[in-house]
């Protein structure tokens, strides 16, 4: 038996640059963060030639190619782990539509474990690489690749995107109490919304292959990014806040269904209350709303957004890995 745990992520700033339609033009930079919140994959023998995979619906098939679940079925085949095996998974969030990365986290976490299944100690570089593969190039999924990079790699990242195809990843070099007080000062709101990201990706991918503005907006949010990492390896966060705000506004026009009324009055109540900024993570629609306030505002905000669950986190410095090998 094989256990992998694999981390979801928070990022800050630059989503969307990591879209080809972006990169392809000129370099996308996005700041990043994977934290404790974890995707657990277990890999398990079976005693005859069939396929169990059990997710949100559980699957038992013959043969590898009449597995619906695509993620599942392609990792299992790039592995060459075909039969008498079993899959369960377990998240410590709900897993669709939260904007934490999950279907990336899944995917790297999937492969970590076929691989050690196989015998095989798979890098970081090699899953984030494999799991795009497999999202974008063989699912056809119109995502960007930070957050395969993020869940194989853990940490507070820079990820920078270049139009070759080739992906750089840097950590962010500034003091422990540095990150200590920005994990303080920011708080994790979920929201309950929970929605398909692909639909507003495809139209903010269309929007920035055929739109100089989209793209000079993410371009904004890239040079926002640097700006941000430079300030967290100078030690500095106290601008750290305006630069979510600022990244807010931009991010609400690259696409329709980014945010929503119930979204931006929420933004307001916690703005009102001492936040200085935030934004909603992954694509929009739903999820998690970040916010940025010192320590002494949260008590406020959370009372002030009763609808809203406080979930506690704190930043992984580990990508995915095997945590457990059995017999």
């Amino acid at each position: 038996m094989i256990i992998s745990r694999t981390p979801l992520r928070i990022s800050f700033m630059g989503g969307g640059s990591d879209l080809s339609a972006y990169y392809q033009h000129e370099p996308g930079f996005v700041l990043t963060t994977a934290i404790d919140k974890y995707i657990y994959i277990t890999v398990n023998g079976r005693f005859d030639h069939g396929i169990r995979a059990s997710y949100s619906s559980t699957e038992i098939v013959e043969r590898l190619g009449e597995l619906k679940h695509e993620l599942i079925r392609e990792s299992m085949r790039l592995t060459g782990v075909t039969d008498k095996i079993e899959l369960t998974s377990i998240s410590d969030v709900p897993s669709a539509g939260t904007g934490m990365g999950s279907s990336s986290s899944y995917t790297v976490g999937l492969l970590n474990a076929l691989h050690a299944f196989s015998g095989f100690q798979a890098s970081a570089a090699t899953l984030a690489q494999e799991a795009c593969a497999i999202e974008i190039d063989i699912c056809r999924k119109p995502i960007g690749k930070q957050d395969q990079y993020v869940a194989a790699y853990g940490g507070i990242q820079c990820v920078r995107f270049n139009p070759d195809g080739t992906v750089f990843v840097d950590p962010v070099i500034c003091r422990p109490e540095t990150k200590l007080e920005l994990e303080r000062r920011l708080l994790l709101l979920y929201t309950g919304l929970t929605r398909s990201a692909n639909p507003i990706l495809a139209q903010q991918r269309d929007n920035t292959a055929h739109s100089a503005g989209t793209r000079a907006t993410l371009r904004a949010m890239t040079t926002l990014a640097e700006t941000m990492r430079a300030s967290l390896c100078a030690n500095d966060i106290d601008g750290f806040g305006e630069m979510l705000h600022e990244g807010w506004h931009l991010k609400k026009t690259l696409a329709p269904g980014i945010t929503s009324p119930s979204i931006d009055e929420w933004y307001e109540r916690a703005r009102t209350r001492g936040a200085v900024g935030g934004k909603l993570l992954g694509a929009g629609g739903g999820g998690f709303l970040l916010v940025y306030a010192k320590p002494e505002h949260h008590a406020a905000i959370i009372a002030g957004l009763p609808e809203l669950l406080a979930v506690p986190f704190r930043f992984e410095p580990q990508g995915s890995k095997i945590i457990y090998v059995g017999n």
